[in-house]
């Protein structure tokens, strides 16, 4: 037994749990081209998909950028937040290839494509090419629907597959291929973003805006039926589509006397805009769309129901909740995959992005009232008042001990307990 329990002890150490099967190739590791072309179509015909993906890639792609030289990891945790004195880097051939990806794009909108990709189908894609010194030389985006994973049991990702728009297979290797994602719970190779999760609230969408469509192309009315004697024949049936197209579809002919023929009769659909509710259908799936992005109506234009109070705390909420997740997950891609890609000059530095987030008015107004109490506890316990001032963070003022008989418009004349008037003036210079 004792035998056995080592030989299992040391294949469970040295083995690795696969997350691909042995007969797996890269076709099954293929994520569905169909469902991420949909979830990019998506941005052109849906106007909410195009207005919160569009917002979130605009302003996460006019963040600023900047190359720092790392400090000493065995610093104070909290003195590294609260003083960052971190020196910037301002040459480094990392620094210069995002700034200008290649000669066609710039970083504002290298970085736009990709954030527009990761939102509409969870995934995005950084194609590196190399110069001759064996460096990278330039960062190209690829369309995640043309992009495959080869899965290994040993190296996780053996490589990458990349599909031409005509049809042809181009092998890559790991370091070839930057890969950005949303986490997708049942794959670990693959992302997914929030519109995979709208897909019938989409089509139902698309399927309301088509209605309203052809309810003006048709004829501006909802329909009916025409009612045809069992004997017309094939000839005479065609003659009459033909001409009742010509006269009555179009806004432009709407509303115009039908005639028909003999032994034909109409019938009225009784189907109106109103029984449809089509406007209220689309009105709910706006709604869900997002709420999948979790995307404050404010930020849409949306003020039917927001005062400053709600606008302040939906721009907070934007940057901390949307906003920062989305640049930290370009920033662990720039400092993990990019960075490594130089040896030794990739080391030691790392990429960060400035994005300041607004004063809380509502959050400070509340610490300044509890420190203002703070203060008159320390004062009323017999704390020296320019040091119970300096504890609450306010600055030196004139300060004078107040008898308990004080009232209104004297107070500027009270004398302490021992009858002499007292004033405590402490400044940065003066105890």
């Amino acid at each position: 037994m004792s035998i056995l329990r080592t030989i299992t002890n040391v294949f469970r150490n040295n083995a690795k749990l696969p997350e691909s099967g042995r007969a797996e190739t890269f076709m099954t590791a293929h994520k569905s081209k169909a469902q991420d072309v949909a979830a990019m179509e998506a941005y052109t015909h849906n106007n909410i998909i195009n207005a919160i993906v569009s917002r979130l890639a605009n302003d996460v792609s006019a963040v600023e950028w900047k190359l720092y030289r790392k400090q000493d990891n065995s610093r104070n945790r909290y003195a590294y937040d609260e003083m960052d004195d971190r020196v910037e880097v301002t040459v480094h051939p990392a620094l210069t290839i995002l700034n200008r990806p290649n000669p066609y794009m710039t970083r504002q909108e290298m970085i736009e494509m990709i954030q527009q990709w990761i939102d509409l189908t969870g995934e995005g894609w950084l194609n590196v090419e190399y110069g001759r010194s064996g460096l990278p030389l330039n960062l190209w985006p690829k369309r995640p629907d043309r992009m495959i994973v080869v899965p290994s049991q040993d190296k996780f990702i053996a490589g990458y597959v990349y599909v031409t728009p005509d049809g042809e297979r181009i092998p890559l290797e790991r370091n070839e291929m930057i890969q950005l994602r949303m986490p997708n719970p049942l794959d670990m190779f693959r992302g997914i973003g929030p519109v995979q999760s709208l897909a019938v609230d989409l089509d139902a969408s698309l399927y309301a805006s088509l209605y309203n469509r052809n309810f003006f192309l048709n004829d501006a009315s909802p329909g009916g039926y025409v009612e045809m004697p069992d004997d017309i024949d094939e000839t005479a049936f065609n003659d009459f589509l033909l001409r009742w197209r010509e006269d009555h579809q179009g806004v432009s002919k709407a509303h115009r006397p039908a005639m028909l023929g003999r032994g034909m009769k109409w019938i009225d659909a009784k189907v109106t805009m109103r029984d449809m509710q089509f406007a209220e259908l689309r009105g709910i799936s706006d709604d869900a769309i997002m709420r999948a992005f979790g995307f404050p109506k404010f930020k849409l234009g949306i003020v039917d129901d927001v005062n400053r109070a709600t606008a302040d705390a939906s721009e907070l909420f934007y940057i901390r909740s949307l906003l920062k997740p989305r640049l930290e997950r370009i920033k662990q891609a720039l400092n993990n995959d990019f960075l490594s890609l130089f040896g030794t000059s990739g080391q030691g530095v790392e990429f960060d992005y400035i994005c300041n987030e607004p004063e809380d008015e509502t959050s400070e107004a509340q610490v300044r009232l509890t420190n203002a109490q703070m203060v008159k506890i320390l004062i009323d316990s017999g704390f020296d008042p320019s040091m119970a001032l300096e504890a609450g963070g306010f600055k030196p003022m004139l300060w004078r001990q107040l008898d308990n008989n004080t009232k209104g418009d004297n107070m500027n004349s009270n004398e302490n307990a021992g009858g002499e008037p007292i004033e405590v003036v402490r400044s940065n210079n003066q105890e």
